[in-house]
């Protein structure tokens, strides 16, 4: 997979989390260890101990992760974790919130792993989930609704 370039320094700050989810198959539920990137507003709320599905984290520099057209796992992730969908945009896009809150930074510093979340698995994280809407779902409105009255 070709990854676009980004416009991220090699030592810019990012926190990676790993997630675990789930994968519906056949009606069971199998959990997957998932690598995400985590932007400042969530490390943040999930540093004040709402429940997460994260397990730890770890903060880590751009160059570390995105070398030119390859991601590199850190050596931290076991051999089983798999990086989330769309993996290099949202790793951009949760470094930029880190460039805008800067002290979001203080959290953790580089290479240092944060593993004291809330970690809950009470509500699920379906990757492949998907919602099939069927006629009796739809809800009766009242009969003025769509008039003008």
């Amino acid at each position: 997979m070709p990854i676009s370039p980004t416009s991220l320094a090699n030592d810019d700050y990012c926190v990676l989390g790993l997630a675990t989810c789930f994968l519906r198959e056949d009606g069971d539920f199998h959990a997957v260890d998932i690598i995400e990137p985590i932007p400042s507003a969530a490390l943040e709320a999930i540093l004040k101990q709402v429940p997460t599905s994260y397990q730890w984290a770890i903060a880590v520099q751009a160059g570390e992760v995105l070398a030119g057209e390859k991601i590199n796992k850190p050596g931290i992730f076991d051999q089983s974790a798999q990086f989330c969908d769309d993996f290099v945009e949202r790793f951009t896009a949760a470094a930029r919130t880190y460039q805008v809150r800067p002290q979001a930074k203080e959290h953790l510093a580089i290479g240092e792993k944060w593993d004291k979340f809330n970690f809950s698995l009470e509500k699920k994280r379906i990757l492949n989930d998907s919602k099939v809407v069927k006629t009796e779902d739809n809800v009766k409105q009242h009969s003025h609704t769509h008039q003008r009255l």
